[in-house]
């Protein structure tokens, strides 16, 4: 390849794609997404693997390596690439990144003389072919690999000039020449030394967001609820909670180990087809109304609810949350009740019906008449200058983390250009799609920028079900989508009280909570989830009865809780890197299919969790572990210590496991010891 070649090679963006066919091809390149328009994703710390199928005619020995340019364009040395398995033309490279931002990677692959002919001695000598031949067409490749490091005068090059002397060394065994260049290449760098029609293959781009977007654990509650006043006879409180009585609160979350808490909206509530409790259509005039039903002659997205407090209020707040360990994340529902300043100065913005209305929102046969969905295509940059303008304005109060309302409802093309928008100028912001959408819209969502997603977790209840899902989230038999979908295993919200939820009793909770915790790097409970709230408003749907979304919930938190489970789950997850990623999650067998195993690794920290998936009954079984997935020898035995109950057990292969959901017991969650970690 000509230096011409190469330069435009490397300048070459991934809009400008060459060929797939070079003189080395280099095909099916990942993590790319949407054809390299979109970075994958990454966090610092956050092991991921590139991979590409390359090839070339014949049958010479190949080499590739992946080169990495960080942010400020600076480019770190080629990281060797392997073929795992021979003859499949795949070459994988485990990759790391350090640093915040835009990155880049592309794959080089080369001819390889030197790995060639170290094929074909090892047939020719031992069979007597052309020994003396082919023993000096490698001292010329080994003296030709030592010229090219003779400027650089590195220990590799005297030990190839060396190597190439000992080939033509004639008083020694034949076998003997040969085994000094294999002696003398197991200490060579990574780095091949002789290189031959170098390809280099285009620039592909990768995010590196900070920590959050990935790792983390999110606790929602309405600040209204915390605090509020209920009067002598007991019926709804006539005065809600403020951000300073909901203060109090905190505490309680940040002690269970959670990072972050999420606000609903927090802003002023039309009055007009004001919603009551249960979702009726006639409200009392102490019923708050949904939160979502923003907008009232007090303001819009950008003022704090009066009952609330203050705008200093909320920065107090904030300020609290923060010296608690605490961020506060807040709710971006792009949605204007009947009263909001919008609907009087932009009317524009809103679909009208034939009889000249604004059309509310409904979905069929659902109706939300206290809400007015806005017309995205009716004003675009003026829509899309004050929606940035409601971001800019909670993010100079604090705000770093916004969840977002029902993104599908809204065009791919306008988050795009919002998300676009803040990360130039705000790169740790990050948003957290509620996607509970169709799979397209969903992947979508996350390949245009949503930093996480909510996902279908919630309703995966089987092994069956949890093994494919969560596999499909973790990249597992190539899914691209682990390239860019974080997912958040949230395991209810104020919409949604899982039927397993309502019929499993606190084992069921119990299990979900384990589940989400230790499978997912990112996962949330709704306020009430460690309470095991779980009467719904009629059978078979999954509304919460006295849903919080329409009134005050005053709560006892004095009674009995799920708090020193959560409490636990959350420390074993602080405690151990291998939970704070998602692409190293594996499936272990059980012969009881009421039984789900799986483990994570990361370097030497490996968990490992068997969770009875049944609530009601005791499950016992086999459970046969992938130990080389464990990190182990696939015949070693170990230690391991159950985080949750503090017993310890020596374990192998297979075992036998039983978790009965009467004695409180519904899962193992262990840790390999340090001493038995190499055991053969």
């Amino acid at each position: 390849m000509t230096t011409e070649s190469i330069t435009l090679a490397k300048e070459l963006r991934p809009h400008q794609l060459p060929s797939p066919v070079g003189r080395i091809p280099i095909t099916d390149v990942q993590p790319v997404v949407d054809q390299g328009r979109r970075p994958a994703r990454a966090v610092p710390g956050e092991p991921f693997t590139v991979s590409a199928t390359v090839f070339r005619e014949g049958h010479e020995e190949l080499g590739a390596q992946v080169v990495l340019t960080g942010p400020g364009g600076r480019e770190r040395p080629g990281i060797r690439m392997t073929e795992e398995v021979r003859g499949t033309d795949l070459y994988t490279a485990e990759v790391t990144l350090d640093q915040l931002g835009e990155w880049t990677f592309r794959v080089e692959a080369w001819s390889d003389p030197l790995a060639t002919w170290r094929r074909a001695a090892g047939v020719k000598i031992p069979a007597g072919i052309d020994v003396e031949l082919t023993l000096e067409e490698g001292a010329v490749l080994l003296a030709r690999a030592a010229l090219g490091l003779l400027a650089v005068g590195t220990s590799a090059q005297t030990l190839l000039a060396w190597a190439a002397a000992s080939v033509r060394d004639s008083t020694r065994p034949a076998e003997q020449r040969l085994a000094a260049v294999l002696s003398v290449e197991a200490e060579l760098p990574e780095t091949a030394p002789l290189r031959e029609l170098l390809t280099i293959g285009p620039e592909w781009p990768i995010r590196v967001d900070r920590e959050r977007a990935l790792y983390g654990s999110w606790y929602e509650f309405f600040p209204r609820s915390e605090g509020a006043v209920l009067d002598s006879t007991g019926r709804r409180p006539p005065r809600s909670g403020t951000f300073r009585t909901a203060e109090w609160r905190l505490p309680a979350i940040a002690a269970m180990g959670f990072h972050v808490v999420y606000l609903p909206p927090i802003h002023p509530i039309g009055t007009s087809h004001r919603k009551g409790p249960g979702n009726t259509l006639t409200a009392g005039p102490d019923d708050p109304g949904s939160p979502w039903a923003i907008g009232s002659p007090a303001g819009g997205h950008d003022v704090v609810h009066p009952d609330l407090g203050t705008e200093e209020d909320f920065r107090h707040f904030v300020r609290t949350a923060r010296g608690l360990g605490l961020e506060v994340a807040l709710d971006f529902a792009l949605q204007c009740s009947p009263d909001h300043p919008w609907v009087r100065e932009h009317p524009e913005w809103f679909r009208h019906r034939a009889d000249g209305s604004i059309a509310h929102a409904e979905n069929p046969p659902k109706k939300y008449q206290d809400i007015y969905p806005i017309d995205f295509d009716a004003d675009p940059d003026g829509i899309h200058a004050a929606c940035l303008g409601v971001l800019q304005h909670w993010m100079a109060q604090g705000v770093r983390i916004f969840r977002v309302d029902n993104p599908h409802t809204k065009p791919l093309a306008f988050w795009a250009r919002l998300l676009a928008d803040v990360h130039a100028t705000d790169p740790d912001v990050l948003f957290l799609a509620e996607a509970f959408t169709r799979p397209a819209m969903l992947h979508a969502l996350a390949r245009i920028g949503f930093h996480q997603s909510y996902s279908y977790f919630t309703w995966r209840n089987t092994r069956e079900e949890v093994e494919s899902y969560l596999g499909e989230l973790a990249g597992l038999d190539g899914e691209e989508s682990a390239a860019y979908l974080r997912p958040n295993l949230f395991v209810n919200t104020p919409d949604i009280l899982p039927g397993y939820l309502q019929q499993g009793g606190w084992a069921a909770f119990a299990v979900r909570a384990v589940l989400a915790a230790m499978a997912g790097p990112s996962w949330g409970v709704y306020a009430g989830y460690e309470l095991c709230e779980a009467t719904a408003t009629r059978p078979g749907a999954e509304e919460y009865a006295d849903s919080e979304k329409y009134q005050y919930r005053t709560r006892d938190w004095t009674a009995p809780t799920l708090s020193p489970l959560i409490t636990t789950l959350n420390r074993i997850r602080e405690e151990h890197p291998a939970l704070h990623h998602l692409r190293n999650l594996r499936f272990h067998s059980c012969d009881n299919e009421s039984v789900v195993t799986f483990s994570k690794q990361l370097a030497d920290d490996v968990v490992l969790v068997v969770l009875n998936l049944d609530p009601h009954q005791a499950q016992e079984g086999i459970v046969s572990l992938d130990l080389p997935a464990l990190g182990l020898a696939p015949d070693a035995t170990f230690d391991v210590r159950d985080e949750l109950s503090g017993s310890s057990y020596r374990w192998g292969n297979e075992n036998y496991v039983r978790l009965d959901p009467h004695a409180d017991q519904v899962a193992h969650i262990f840790t390999i010891r340090p001493s038995t970690r190499n055991s053969q």
